[in-house]
C-alpha cells in the first residue's frame, strides 16, 4: 500500500502528542475529512524514496538495483519531484547504514512496519481505528529496540527526546517482538535532513512501560472523547478542528482581549508571559480565515465577510515573441531584457548535491551569523548574551 493510501488510527501514534494532551480532540477532529497539503504530500514522496532506498540496502535479493531504479524513475514523474529529495533520503539512509555497520552483528530489520499498542489504547477489534501506527524503520539488536523516523519538514526541529509518536512505535515493537529480543533498552532517533538535524534519545524500558501506563489513562477518555480540551499552539497546529475549536476560540479571545490589570509598565518576566501565552493568537486568526474564506467560496454565508478576488499579477503569454518585437523596436537585449547573475549558494548546493558541492568548493564557503531572532529558551541554539549588542549583531550581515 503505498503512503498516501494508509489510514491514520483515531488514537494514531503521529497524533499522540495531541490526544495524549488534548482528550477529547481525537473524536472532535474524526468529524473533518483527513486532507493533505503540499507540503504533506511532498513529505509523502520522499518517505516513499527514503523506504525504497532503505529496502535496497538491506533487502538487495528482494528489491535489487533495477527495482530501485524503475521505482524511482516512477517516484520523479510526479509533480512535486525535486531532485533535492535523492540528497535529503540519502543522507537518512546514511544514519541507518551507519548504525547497522557499527553493531558487532547484522541487526533484525523492519521498514515501513505497522506496529499495534492496543493494550495501551484499550482498542476493539478493528485496528485500523485505534491504537496502531506505521514506522519508518525499526532495528533489533541485542537488547535494544531502536525506532528511527525520517521528517522531511523544515519547520523546526523536532525531539527524539520523550517523543511520543516515537515512544508509542517502541511500545507496539516491545509488544511484538519481546518474546522474540530481550529488549530492555529503548533508542529514539529521528532524522530531518532539511535541517541538518539528527536528534537521539535512549531510555530503559521501565520508563517506556511507566509511559504505557499514562497512555492508558489517557487513551481511555480520548477514545471516548472525554476530558478536558487543553488548546495550544503545537497540539492544535495539525488538527482537524482547530479553525472550529469552541474552546480555542475561547482561549484565544482570551488571550488576546482580556487581562485582569493594566500596569503603566510590564516587566520582562510580564513580557516572556505575554509573548509565551499568545503565540496561538495569530495562527487560530489565519486558521478561521482560511476556514471562513473556504465557507465563502462554497456558497455559505459567514456574516460580515465575503469571498473577494485578490491583488492580480501580470505574466506574459509569449514572452519570446514578446522580446523579439522590443529587440526590432530598438531595445538592447544584453542591458534592458536580461540580467545575468550567479545562482544563490543554496541553489548551486542543490543542483551538485550536497556531498559534492562540500568536496568540490567547501573551502570557499564561509557562513555569516544570522541576525538575533527571538526564540524559546528549549530551543537548543546558544543564546546570544549581552556581549554582543543588538546593534552590533545585526552590522554584521550588512
Amino acid at each position: 500500500m503505498g503512503h498516501s493510501e494508509r489510514k491514520h488510527a483515531l488514537l494514531s501514534a503521529s497524533s499522540a502528542h495531541r490526544w495524549l494532551a488534548c482528550t477529547p480532540s481525537a473524536k472532535l477532529e474524526d468529524q473533518f475529512p483527513d486532507t493533505e497539503s503540499e507540503a504533506a504530500a511532498e513529505g509523502t514522496l520522499a518517505h516513499e524514496l527514503a523506504e525504497m532506498k532503505v529496502r535496497n540496502y538491506f533487502f538487495t535479493k528482494e528489491f535489487g538495483k533495477r527495482k530501485l531504479n524503475n521505482a524511482v524513475r516512477k517516484l520523479s514523474e510526479n509533480k512535486l519531484w525535486k531532485d533535492e529529495m535523492q540528497g535529503y533520503t540519502d543522507e537518512y539512509l546514511d544514519y541507518i547504514r551507519n548504525t547497522a555497520l557499527s553493531l558487532k552483528s547484522a541487526p533484525s530489520v523492519r521498514i515501513e512496519q505497522r506496529v499495534y499498542f492496543k493494550e495501551y489504547t484499550l482498542a476493539g477489534p478493528n485496528d485500523e481505528i485505534e491504537g496502531s501506527g506505521i514506522a519508518d524503520c525499526i532495528l533489533l539488536y541485542g537488547d535494544t529496540v531502536h525506532v528511527i523516523d525520517f521528517k522531511y519538514g523544515k519547520g523546526v526541529p523536532v525531539s527524539a527526546e520523550e517523543n511520543p509518536q516515537l515512544m508509542l512505535y517502541a511500545l507496539g515493537a516491545y509488544q511484538a517482538y519481546r518474546m522474540l529480543y530481550p529488549i530492555n533498552k529503548v533508542r529514539l532517533t529521528i532524522v530531518q535532513p532539511r535541517l541538518d538535524s539528527i536528534s537521539e534519545w535512549e531510555c530503559p524500558i521501565d520508563a517506556l512501560l511507566k509511559f504505557g501506563e499514562h497512555v492508558k489513562d489517557r487513551a481511555a477518555l480520548a477514545v471516548n472523547g472525554e476530558g478536558d480540551y487543553i488548546p495550544g499552539k503545537e497540539i492544535c497546529r495539525f488538527c482537524r478542528a482547530s479553525a472550529q475549536c469552541r474552546a480555542r476560540a475561547e482561549e484565544n479571545v482570551r488571550l488576546a482581549f482580556f487581562t485582569n490589570k493594566l500596569p503603566p509598565l510590564i516587566s520582562n518576566e510580564e513580557v516572556g508571559r505575554y509573548l509565551e501565552k499568545g503565540e496561538d493568537v495569530a495562527k487560530w486568526l489565519e486558521n478561521l480565515k482560511e476556514y471562513a474564506l473556504k465557507e465563502c467560496l462554497n456558497g455559505n454565508d459567514v456574516p460580515g465577510w465575503k469571498a473577494v478576488e485578490g491583488r492580480s499579477a501580470r505574466d506574459w503569454t509569449d514572452m519570446d515573441t514578446a522580446f523579439e518585437t522590443l529587440i526590432k523596436g530598438g531595445i538592447a537585449p544584453e542591458e534592458m531584457l536580461w540580467e545575468k547573475k550567479p545562482l544563490t549558494l543554496s541553489q548551486v548546493e542543490k543542483m551538485v548535491g550536497k556531498k559534492d558541492f562540500q568536496e568540490a568548493v567547501g573551502k570557499f564557503v564561509t557562513k555569516k551569523p544570522g541576525k538575533p531572532a527571538l526564540a524559546r529558551d528549549s530551543d537548543k541554539r546558544p543564546a546570544i548574551t549581552n556581549k554582543v549588542t543588538a546593534a552590533e549583531a545585526f552590522q554584521t550581515n550588512n
